[in-house]
């Protein structure tokens, strides 16, 4: 590990994560963290103080950035956050983070992905894993180009964890100066194992919700484009692969679900990162099995931090009441990496 991370490393020693006594198993965290209702309406007040800004990532193609700045932008170091499958820059997850960056002073920008945050009549396509480019996009021609922003953080969750992972590889030591960090939390950094672990019987509750999402959001799309999908079909999606077989695939232009998952997961790319990277996953996480993230090359890369707890969840880290901290554990561990970074 270098010797920036090694710090880093030293400094998160002391600050383990301890699940809530009430909430300690792995849908406890999961669901609860997602649905903290007196959470969620604090959090939703302060979406006035967000800008909304639209973004053309390729032409006819726009996505809605949601952004609050600090009174000297350009002296502000600038945090990207994307969210999940079917989520929006309204998760709670991303609202939250948003809102510990800017007390610390950053600039923080709020990525929705394509057709997310209510915006299916500004695409023609369905999002996926792949749209890597869209991110780059942003951070490059938005941030670092437009704005002339000069320091950028990149943070992703669950789907968006794997593509910031999956960027930063893909980039490898030609990485943007602007660039100087890069956080995931929970990602799905191999798609496949996650698919499967979304078919097992505990996992039906999130297979119905995403699933049913995913055909409300093709249905709209069809509404927009008609003739553009066989909605149909829809009727014998049960699964995320089915999905990903009949809708993802074709219209990402893969040829099926399997040559999807290859091509688009960042764990065979995540030796080639040069920037200095936090991944923080927990091994009870129910969606995105732990395997993976066991794999030598993550171990090998210097420039990977890689935080593996016992319990958490999925996206859900919701700890015991720590001195200074509120609950969020990944949340206030993602911002001090990105902070200690700027020592």
């Amino acid at each position: 590990m270098s010797a920036r991370l090694g710090g880093v490393a030293r400094a998160f020693a002391p600050k383990p994560f301890v699940p809530h006594p009430l909430f300690r198993g792995p849908h406890a965290q999961t669901i609860v963290s997602s649905k903290h209702f007196p959470r969620r309406r604090a959090l939703y007040e302060e979406r006035a103080l967000y800008e909304s800004r639209l973004f053309e990532v390729e032409a006819g193609t726009r996505i809605l950035l949601k952004c609050r700045w600090q009174e000297e932008r350009h002296a502000a170091p600038t945090l990207l956050l994307i969210h999940g499958l079917e989520g929006s820059t309204d998760s709670l997850y991303v609202l939250g983070t948003a809102q510990k960056a800017f007390a610390r002073g950053f600039n923080v920008v709020g990525m929705n992905m394509r057709n997310c945050g209510g915006t299916e009549h500004l695409a023609a396509t369905l999002y996926h894993s792949g749209m890597t480019e869209d991110i780059r996009r942003v951070l490059l021609g938005e941030l670092a180009g437009r704005e002339t922003l000069p320091e950028i953080y990149l943070a992703g969750f669950s789907m968006s964890g794997n593509m910031v992972l999956r960027l930063a590889g893909d980039y490898g030591a030609d990485s943007p100066a602007a660039l100087r960090g890069v956080a995931a939390v929970s990602p799905s950094i191999d798609l496949d194992s996650c698919a499967h672990a979304l078919e097992s019987r505990g996992n039906a509750l999130y297979r119905w919700s995403f699933v049913s999402n995913l055909r409300d959001r093709v249905r709209r799309k069809g509404l927009l484009s008609p003739g553009q999908y066989d909605t149909p079909a829809l009727r014998r999606v049960r699964t995320i692969r089915e999905f990903d077989e009949q809708f993802t695939a074709p219209h990402g232009g893969y040829r099926d679900a399997d040559d999807y998952y290859a091509r688009t997961s960042s764990r065979a790319v995540i030796k080639e990162i040069r920037v200095p990277t936090l991944i923080i996953h927990s091994a009870d996480d129910p969606l995105i099995p732990a395997g993976p993230f066991l794999d030598q090359s993550i171990a090998d890369n210097p420039d990977v931090l890689l935080v593996l707890t016992r319990r958490g969840g999925h996206v859900g880290f919701l700890s015991d009441r720590a001195a200074g901290e509120d609950r969020h554990w990944a949340e206030n561990r993602l911002v001090e990496f990105f902070e200690r970074l700027r020592e």
